[in-house]
C-alpha cells in the first residue's frame, strides 16, 4: 500500500498539449494515407523487401543470423536484455562478429550501439548491464551501451520508490533491431520469453538503407541524452549534456526534443527531395529523369508499392506524432471499414475508447485472457494486475453493451496453453476489401503509459501489393485464431472474480501499468 502512496504526486493527469491535427484521409495521389508524410518522413520501398514473421523462435533465429552477417552496424533498442542462456548466446554472437571485424583487413568498421532502459536494465544483481559489460571491456571503441533514464523520476520520488515500482514512472520502450541495412520492427524485448513462448509481432524490412539510417539516427539521438554505461558498471552523461534527473528538467526535455525532432525533420526533408524527383512529382518527365539517373549509376529500383512511416511518441519530450496519427486513423475510418486492434495489455486511453465507441468502422479488439497476461502468477501487488485488466475490460464491455454496439465492436481474448501474449498493433481493412492496406507495428500498447509516459516507436506500413497484404492478413488471422469472443458470460466465470480492493485501486493506478 505504501508503495502506491509514493506515486500520489504523479496521479494528476498532465496538461494536454494542443496541436494542429493532420489533414484527414484523402483518396488522391499514390494512396489515401499520404497525409502522414505531413508529419514524418515517407519511405517508399518495394513490397518484396518486407517479410512478416510469425513466431518467437523465428524472431530469435533471425536476430542471430543478422548479427553474424553484420559488417557495418548493429543497432538494438529494447526495454531490457535478459540474463538467461539464450540472451547470453546473443551476446556471444555480438562478440564473435566484433572479433571478426577486428581481424578482417580492409573491411568496414563494425559499430554496435545498444539502447536500453536504465531502471529495467539495472534491476537485480545480474542484469542487462552485467551482461553487456564484457563487450564494453573488450571492444571499448566499437560498442556503445546507452541507458535511458526518464526525467520524471527525480528528487525525493527517485529516492523513495523501490526497484520495480520505479519503472512505472516512465521507460525507454522502443524495440528496433537493425543490422546494416536490414531493420526488424517489433514489440518484443531481448529476453528468453520473447524467444520461446511469448507471442508478439515482428516485421523485417530488408535492404532498406534510408529506413535503417533513420532508426540509427533516432537511437543515436536518444542515446545522446541517456546515461552511458562504463566498463566498471558506472554510468555517466556525455560531456556537456544535461543530466536527466540531476539537471534542470525543462532544459533536458528541450534538448531531447530538439535532438529527436532534428532526426525526424531532416529525414523528412531528404525524403521530400527524393519524392520531388520520383513518384510524387506532378511535373511530367521527372520520374523518367530519375530513372535515367538510376540507370547511369547502374541501380534501377522498381517503383515503390509500399510506404513506411515511422511514428514516434515521446510525450515527456513533447513529441506526440504516433498519438495524432492513431487518433486520425480511428476518427476517419469509414463505415464498413474493419479495424483489427490488438494489445497485450487492454488499458486504452479514454480518447481511443471514445473514438472506438463513437465512430463508424467495425472493430475486432484482441487482448490477453488473464492466464496469458504477462503478470499472471506474479508475486505481491503485481499479481493483482491481471484482475485489474479484467476490471477495465469489463467496464469497457459494459459500455459497448449499454450503447448497443456489440455487433460493431467485438472483444476477443487470446488464449494458448503455456504461452503469454504481448502482440500489439492494428490492421485496417477498407470497406469492401478482404485484405488490409495498412498496419501499425511496434512498441505502443495504445494505453496511457504508451501515450504519456514512455518512449515509443512504431511504423505504419501502407501497401498496394496484394502479396504483402495477404501476408499481413495471414498474420492477423493466425493471432485471432487463438481467441474466443467475449460475452456477458465471460465475466461470470469464477476466474474473472475481481476483489473489491482491486476495483477501488484500479482507477488510481491504471495509468502506471
Amino acid at each position: 500500500r505504501s508503495s502506491w502512496l509514493l506515486l500520489a504526486p504523479l496521479l494528476t493527469p498532465p496538461v494536454p498539449v494542443i496541436t494542429a491535427p493532420p489533414c484527414s484521409l484523402c483518396p488522391e495521389g499514390a494512396h489515401r494515407f499520404q497525409w502522414i508524410r505531413n508529419l514524418v518522413p515517407e519511405f517508399g520501398i518495394s513490397s518484396s523487401h518486407v517479410k512478416v514473421l510469425s513466431s518467437p523462435a523465428e524472431f530469435y533465429e533471425l536476430l542471430k543470423v543478422q548479427i553474424k552477417a553484420a559488417k557495418q552496424r548493429v543497432v538494438m533498442a529494447s526495454l531490457y536484455l535478459g540474463t538467461g542462456l539464450l540472451e547470453q548466446e546473443l551476446v556471444d554472437c555480438l562478440e564473435e562478429t566484433l572479433e571478426k571485424s577486428l581481424q578482417a583487413k580492409g573491411s568496414p568498421d563494425l559499430r554496435v550501439s545498444i539502447l536500453l532502459d536504465y531502471t529495467r536494465g539495472s534491476r537485480g544483481r545480474k542484469n542487462s548491464r552485467t551482461m553487456l559489460i564484457p563487450l564494453l571491456q573488450r571492444f571499448p571503441e566499437k560498442v556503445r551501451v546507452s541507458l535511458f533514464h526518464t526525467p520524471n523520476l527525480r528528487g525525493l520520488l527517485r529516492l523513495l520508490i523501490p526497484e520495480r515500482f520505479n519503472e512505472t514512472i516512465g521507460l525507454q520502450h522502443i524495440k528496433v533491431y537493425l543490422f546494416d541495412d536490414n531493420v526488424i520492427l517489433s514489440g518484443a524485448n531481448l529476453s528468453d520469453l520473447y524467444f520461446t513462448n511469448r507471442q508478439d509481432r515482428y516485421v523485417l524490412l530488408q535492404d532498406s538503407p534510408e529506413i535503417a539510417d533513420f532508426f540509427t539516427e533516432l537511437v543515436d539521438a536518444i542515446g545522446d541524452v541517456s546515461l552511458q554505461l562504463q566498463r566498471d558498471d558506472t554510468v555517466q552523461m556525455m560531456e556537456g549534456m544535461v543530466h536527466p534527473y540531476q539537471g534542470d528538467k525543462v532544459a533536458y526535455c528541450e534538448i531531447a526534443n530538439q535532438r529527436v525532432m532534428e532526426v525526424i525533420n531532416s529525414a523528412r526533408t531528404r525524403q521530400e527531395l527524393l519524392h520531388a524527383k520520383t513518384f510524387h512529382s506532378s511535373h511530367p518527365g521527372s520520374s523518367l529523369l530519375s530513372q535515367q539517373g538510376s540507370q547511369a549509376s547502374g541501380d534501377l529500383k522498381p517503383e515503390p508499392d509500399t510506404w513506411i512511416y515511422p511514428l514516434i511518441q515521446m510525450k515527456p519530450f513533447g513529441i506526440q506524432i504516433d498519438e495524432m496519427v492513431t487518433e486520425t486513423l480511428l476518427t476517419e475510418a469509414e463505415r464498413d471499414a474493419r479495424i483489427y486492434l490488438t494489445t497485450g495489455y487492454f488499458n486504452l486511453t479514454q480518447t481511443y475508447m471514445d473514438l472506438i465507441l463513437g465512430t463508424r468502422a467495425e472493430y475486432r479488439i484482441l487482448l490477453a485472457s488473464p492466464e496469458v497476461n504477462g503478470f499472471f502468477g506474479a508475486k505481491g501487488v503485481a499479481g493483482a494486475i491481471p484482475a485489474a485488466y479484467v476490471y477495465i475490460e469489463h467496464q469497457f464491455y459494459s459500455e459497448v453493451c449499454y450503447l448497443q454496439q456489440q455487433e460493431r465492436v467485438q472483444l476477443q481474448e487470446y488464449s494458448r496453453a503455456g504461452w503469454t501474449f504481448h502482440a500489439k498493433g492494428l490492421w485496417l481493412y477498407l470497406a469492401g476489401s478482404n485484405l488490409p492496406c495498412l498496419t501499425l507495428i511496434g512498441s505502443p500498447n495504445f494505453g496511457y503509459r504508451s501515450v504519456h509516459r514512455d518512449l515509443e516507436a512504431q511504423v505504419a506500413i501502407v501497401t498496394e501489393n496484394k502479396a504483402l497484404q495477404q501476408q499481413l492478413h495471414q498474420e492477423q488471422e493466425q493471432l485471432y485464431l487463438c481467441s474466443g469472443v467475449v460475452s456477458t458470460s465471460t465475466f461470470e466465470q469464477p476466474n474473472r472474480y475481481v476483489k473489491l480492493w482491486v476495483k477501488l485501486v484500479t482507477p488510481l493506478i491504471k495509468n502506471f501499468f
